[in-house]
């Protein structure tokens, strides 16, 4: 693909646009690490909640719906809608307890929660095995979907477009902290819409439009690995001729997944960026607000333009072979049906593939950034700052996030090679977290919960995902990704439950102490409430349960139905999109009046 000179000057305004404005921010990021890493606590609903929407658009997430879309219909993005149940709960349960912890980083969190040596530990290893590996991980995906698009528009190598993107996304994270961060991903949230928007525009106008779509793949047709019939259009997936894909698609996130898996973006109970934003908030009414802000943003607006990209992309390019011949020059490598986005963008007319160019780079610009900050408040904040070097200067500790920032690019950058597809890197992420959810949940509310527990938690999670991938590698048993979760979770689960019953307690002066701090609610903490002298029903002060299970319900409704409402009307069933909007309409009433209520409180 060619860009004309009107295409590089669009990219040159955009990136103008989106980086310039974080350069003034470079003299307050250097001043603490509280500035660099939280953003002095001063962030407000609006700027936090479109940072972690712009966060999770990230240049493989198009890759990832495509990918998604073409192997099991759009039903098969329940994986992720199924989140809107751990969203929706932090803004109702947990947003109001991290912000009132005042914690700089959510790995903190656990020496103030948990008590002894094993409270030290968790927080070490959690800050290297998320700050790094995990960190990594994730930025690698991205990455390689910025290889895969880079390699398919303008038949870069690997390692041109991880130089380019090095160079742009460690110079800003290292120079502006958190707020640059911050007001880049705000600028990148609407330019990366805009670009996307049009993408599906045009790809939809290449086949002929919505009603030619529709008529094309409304039939079952089968899928391009030549033994699955699929109706591609369908949003619930299809129980009676393919109960397998259904439970793997739907069954299990909805039953299991939401709550039993850690995913970065979607943690239950919040943590990672969420949970920084969170603490950047300026008060607990903006840290709930920035997250319901997020949630919807994040499931509403902008799924539907990757999805119509997903299936026209079934009408031009049937099979992966397609995608071969249709670029030559591809590396064999990267074909994989997550490049099928890219692949469609050849159809943008002069203008547009400029824009989308620079939509693209600030999708991979505004993760990767957010990373970087993230990975490297908890290396550290939380692992040089707490074990290695506790006496320096403020300027000491900013200059090595700065140096932490430059080492985690160049390590994620490695581990491109090592990967294949988003959704394998997806699936992978999900396996490896399997089982810690409901820990997570739980720890807010139940006093029995101790560092040991996550301890556990993360060393049978990963052991038995190791094995598994051993058995499937070495021995050819493939149960199943949905199986294999399930045997995760079921013995991780079970792990810490006999550790938080068996094992040593966290000391009940802690306990108290983090009562009095975060007042968490329920029964789970009646016999530390007691201790704390403080009142005995199950709900703590200013809280109400039956009120945030509600607002956790109408939450999930309004997001579901108004996401539904807009598939419907692009099918052309009207009567339907009708019907879901109706149900949003009362579930956004409903969840008008019980905010209101909350934020009275």
């Amino acid at each position: 693909m060619k860009l004309q000179l009107v295409d590089w000057l669009i990219v040159l305004a955009s990136l103008l646009l989106c980086f310039v404005p974080a350069l003034f921010f470079g003299k307050r990021a250097g001043k603490s690490t509280t500035e660099f890493f939280a953003s002095g606590r001063s962030v407000p609903w609006w700027l936090a909640g479109l940072s972690m929407v712009a966060t999770t658009f990230s240049s493989d997430t198009p890759n990832l719906v495509t990918d998604i879309v073409r192997r099991q219909g759009v039903a098969g993005n329940w994986c992720w809608w199924a989140f809107v149940l751990t969203g929706v709960a932090t803004v109702f349960f947990y947003a109001r307890l991290w912000r009132r912890s005042e914690v700089m980083t959510d790995l903190e969190f656990y020496e103030i929660r948990y008590s002894g040596k094993a409270a030290g530990v968790v927080r070490g290893f959690r800050s290297v095995y998320l700050g790094f590996f995990f960190n990594c991980v994730i930025m690698a995906s991205v990455n390689l979907a910025a290889c895969k698009i880079a390699n398919v528009l303008f038949g870069l190598p690997r390692w041109q477009t991880l130089l380019l993107c090095g160079l742009l996304n460690v110079v800003f994270a290292a120079h502006s902290g958190l707020w640059g961060v911050l007001v880049i991903d705000m600028i990148q949230f609407f330019l990366k819409m805009t670009a996307v928007i049009a993408a599906a525009w045009f790809a939809v106008q290449h086949v002929g439009g919505l009603g030619v779509m529709v008529e094309k793949l409304s039939q079952p047709m089968l899928a391009p690995d030549g033994k699955t019939l699929l109706n591609y259009l369908n949003i619930l997936p299809d129980f009676t001729s393919n109960w397998e894909m259904a439970v793997a698609v739907f069954v299990m996130p909805l039953a299991v997944q939401w709550w039993a898996t850690w995913y970065p973006g979607a943690e239950p109970g919040g943590g990672s960026y969420i949970a920084q934003r969170m603490l950047a908030s300026k008060s607990e009414k903006d840290s709930l607000g920035a997250v319901l802000f997020f949630n919807v943003a994040h499931y509403v607006l902008r799924p539907w333009p990757w999805i119509l990209v997903g299936l026209c992309s079934l009408i031009v390019y049937p099979q992966l072979s397609d995608i071969q011949a249709a670029f030559p020059n591809l590396d064999p490598k990267l074909l994989g049906h997550d490049i099928a986005y890219p692949a469609m963008l050849k159809f943008l007319p002069v203008g547009f593939i400029g824009l989308m160019v620079g939509g693209l780079i600030a999708a991979n610009s505004s993760t990767i950034l957010t990373h970087l900050n993230w990975g490297s408040s908890y290396l550290v904040h939380d692992f040089y700052r707490r074990f290695v070097r506790r006496d320096a200067a403020e300027k000491h500790y900013v200059l090595a996030g700065r140096l932490t920032t430059l080492g985690l690019f160049v390590c994620s950058s490695g581990m491109v090679y090592l990967m294949d597809t988003a959704k394998d890197t997806f699936d992978i992420i999900l396996q490896v977290g399997a089982g810690t959810g409901l820990l997570y949940l739980l720890r807010w509310f139940w006093w029995r919960i101790t560092a040991w527990c996550e301890v556990v938690a993360m060393v049978s999670s990963f052991g038995v995902s190791v094995l598994l991938l051993v058995l499937k590698k070495q021995a050819h048993v493939d149960l199943g990704t949905h199986y294999a979760l399930l045997i995760t979770v079921a013995v991780t689960t079970v792990c810490w439950l006999l550790t938080a019953l068996l094992g040593p307690q966290t000391d009940r002066q802690t306990l108290v102490s983090f009562y009095r701090k975060t007042r968490p609610f329920g029964p789970g903490w009646a016999p530390i409430r007691r201790e704390a002298g403080e009142e005995t029903t199950p709900a703590g002060p200013r809280e109400n349960i039956p009120l945030a299970l509600l607002g956790w319900t109408a939450g999930c409704a309004v997001i579901w139905s108004s996401l539904f409402t807009v598939g419907n009307f692009l099918y052309g069933r009207l009567p339907q999109a009708a019907l879901l909007l109706a149900v949003f309409v009362v579930s956004s009433l409903a969840l008008l009046k019980i905010i209101r209520r909350l934020w009275a409180t």
